[in-house]
């Protein structure tokens, strides 16, 4: 292969700037997500509330993003989705800077409400967006690089804003993500092509999707396990900190770690899912199950609650990847209407993951969480299990993974300009 072949080949399988600022911006909203976890501790004693309280602050904007991500792609249905993207951040960012200037307890939750909004409504958009943006051989590395995202602001995002806190306060670290959210903002509205309403995505779709057995099992999937993940990991730092030898320091490199392992699981977890998205969360619900179970008995080593937390984050980080290209499989006519079903279960699970958990915690102590995360992760196990066994007959719910050729037609010479055309979803 001479050099101009191989460069054009290397061209070819380059993502483009877009992709990876539709990253940016899932690595935002997911940062402001989950960044009251990182600063529980001081976040509760500087407002005067208990730890189970603050998890208010993950639980709220939850429930509201579930709505969110239904509500909003009707609301905007006729909206170009570069402009609702970028609009979105934008709010992101000035919710952030409100909540860094929160006087009360009160007037945080209410920032959180915004943070709510964009959640649901990034996601609604973004988690089906990345076909959009490449060739259809691409789709799959394009959605996978999307949803890192979620793993990289485990990286970066929420130990970054624990480092933050500790250093200068709880009240910087909201600061930080303000700029943050402002700047993915600006490259949104730099990079992104036009991308015209594709589907007129009305509430008359969603109970029509949700009468297909393998949507329903993916959401069922989704809802458990995210539900039972975020119940346990939400209460991670009290968790760690009866770790015998763990201090404050110790306990952010490990959210590090565990944020790390969360990024290859991701990659690890979209490359199989691309082929067979059900068994690859087959094998996470039974490795999430495990790990999250055996924190509880572990906690007494330093040694083995490490291990533990990076293998945590390993099997959990294919979790959004895999459940979204099975939700994508399930219903390839429709891909904006099922990813907004599929934002809608994902953030109410982590609402109601966080309220359980916070009720968990208050009431019977934070070690308890533990089991009730895992047990939740058990039972996804057996919804995957009787998916399997349900459609062993007839065609597999990842079977799918290729769209029908006959729902979209895409021009040959496809750009990133020229976004395809999908089938309009009725009632």
């Amino acid at each position: 292969m001479n050099t101009t072949t191989t460069t054009a080949t290397t061209r070819e399988r380059a993502l483009p700037l877009s992709v990876l600022a539709v990253a940016a911006t899932t690595f935002s909203v997911v940062t402001t997500e989950m960044l009251p976890v990182g600063l529980l501790t001081s976040l509760s004693s500087g407002l005067g509330v208990s730890d189970g309280t603050a998890g208010l602050t993950v639980t709220l904007p939850g429930m509201v993003a579930a709505l969110a991500a239904l509500l909003l792609p009707v609301a905007v249905r006729s909206a170009d989705r570069r402009t609702v993207l970028c609009t979105l951040t934008g709010l992101l960012a000035a919710a952030n800077l409100l909540s860094a200037l929160a006087p009360s307890f009160g007037v945080l939750l209410a920032a959180r409400v915004l943070v709510g909004v964009c959640i649901g409504g990034v996601w609604a958009i973004a988690a089906g967006i990345g076909i959009r943006l490449v060739r259809e051989e691409a789709a799959g590395r394009a959605t996978t690089v999307i949803f890192s995202g979620i793993a990289v602001a485990s990286v970066l995002g929420v130990p970054a804003g624990t480092f933050l806190g500790e250093l200068a306060g709880w009240r910087w670290a909201f600061v930080a993500m303000g700029v943050f959210a402002l700047a993915a903002a600006g490259l949104l509205a730099a990079v992104l092509p036009k991308l015209p309403s594709s589907e007129a995505v009305r509430l008359g779709a969603f109970p029509g999707l949700l009468r297909g057995a393998p949507l329903r099992a993916a959401l069922l999937v989704v809802l458990l396990l995210v539900t039972g993940h975020f119940a346990a990991y939400t209460y991670v730092r009290p968790v760690l900190e009866r770790v015998p030898d763990l201090g404050a320091g110790l306990i952010s490199g490990l959210l590090l770690a565990y944020g790390v392992a969360g990024i290859a699981g991701n990659f690890v977890g979209g490359a199989f899912a691309a082929r067979d998205p059900r068994r690859v969360l087959l094998a996470i619900s039974a490795s999430l199950a495990a790990v999250v179970l055996l924190m509880g008995p572990a906690g007494g080593s330093l040694l083995a609650s490490v291990v533990l937390l990076v293998a945590w984050g390993l099997t959990y980080g294919g979790v959004s990847v895999s459940a979204q290209q099975w939700v994508m499989a399930a219903a390839p006519e429709a891909r904006e209407a099922a990813s907004a079903l599929f934002a809608g279960v994902f953030n109410a699970a982590i609402a109601l993951g966080a309220l359980t958990g916070g009720l968990v915690a208050d009431g019977r102590g934070v070690s308890d969480v533990l089991w009730l995360g895992g047990g939740l992760a058990g039972l996804a196990l057996l919804v995957v299990a009787g998916a399997g066994a349900g459609t062993r007959k007839g065609r597999s719910p990842h079977s799918g993974a290729r769209p029908h050729r006959r729902t979209e037609k895409r021009p040959e010479n496809r750009t990133e300009n020229r976004p395809e055309k999908q089938d309009v979803v009725s009632p």
